[in-house]
């Protein structure tokens, strides 16, 4: 539990990719080529197996505006793929690695046993409250997501007390980008600013296999820790490539913004653009 140090004698090399760099495929094709024990925090807000349409007008935003292209898990299929990348999570995480996963309430259960089988010790379960849920005429509205921290060893992880009295429900609010392009599940850069501070260091290596808008990836680059991040949809692939470039203008710590389509033996080679300034 203790903070500092060097997590693994890992020697940071990450095979066919490179730091500070997206890549568009599939999480569960790409997780088995990244090196074991390499990663000091993965953040991800994976499908969630319910019926979703990307351009419903929730929170009284324009559909239009809300990219499409969401990929969801059937029901059925939902524990299994679960299972499957939370056992190459703990694979690649750094002996003192975390996971922050994002669930739904609908499929808690087989996230929180997924955890269990793929060996991690469950630290706490956190509630985002949220405000805008969705209308609703015969239920409650659902204002709430869960967020579950894990580690791989309970005696020995990163966690730095960022806040005197740090309690496990978060009241942050969504963003508001009225007029703007967005994807259906943006997180809140505050919400994973916070995560990135208690549970990782600078230099750090941050994963995203469920990339989305990009934002653990922005977030990472900001405050000095490097990412690695997949995305199975092309669409939100470009848009988090567009945020991450715009944010290149102003490099923190000189980290580089790197494209990579992980694709054949050798994803990133040739696919590093040069920074754009703007």
């Amino acid at each position: 539990m203790l903070a500092g140090g060097r997590r693994s004698s890992c020697p940071r090399d990450l095979g066919p990719f490179s730091r500070d760099s997206i890549h568009l495929g599939d999480a569960l094709s790409l997780l088995p080529r990244v090196p074991a024990g390499c990663v000091d925090l993965l953040v991800t807000d994976p499908p969630f197996a319910i019926e979703f349409s990307a351009q419903r007008m929730n929170y009284n935003r324009t559909g239009s505006n809300v990219l499409e292209g969401y990929r969801e898990i059937a029901g059925g299929d939902y524990a299994g793929f679960t299972l499957g990348w939370m056992r190459e999570a703990f694979r690649v995480l750094s002996p003192r690695g975390s996971i922050y996963v994002f669930s739904g309430w609908n499929r808690l259960r087989d996230v929180l046993e997924g955890l269990d089988e793929a060996g991690f010790a469950t630290i706490n379960h956190i509630i985002w409250k949220y405000q805008f849920g969705v209308f609703t005429r015969k239920k409650y509205v659902t204002s709430h997501y869960h967020i579950l921290f894990a580690v791989k060893d309970p005696e020995n992880y990163t966690f730095h007390k960022v806040e005197h009295y740090p309690e496990d429900v978060w009241v942050i609010n969504r963003e508001y980008w009225k007029g703007k392009k967005k994807t259906p599940t943006k997180l809140p850069m505050d919400l994973v600013r916070k995560i990135l501070r208690f549970s990782s260091d600078s230099g750090d290596l941050v994963l995203d296999p469920f990339l989305g808008s990009g934002t653990v990836a922005l977030a990472s680059r900001e405050l000095g820790r490097h990412y690695l991040g997949f995305e199975v949809v092309e669409e939100y692939f470009r848009f988090a490539m567009a945020r991450l470039e715009e944010a290149s203008a102003d490099p923190p710590g000189g980290l580089e913004t790197a494209r990579g389509p992980a694709s054949g033996p050798s994803p990133d080679k040739g696919s590093v653009p040069e920074k754009k300034r703007r």
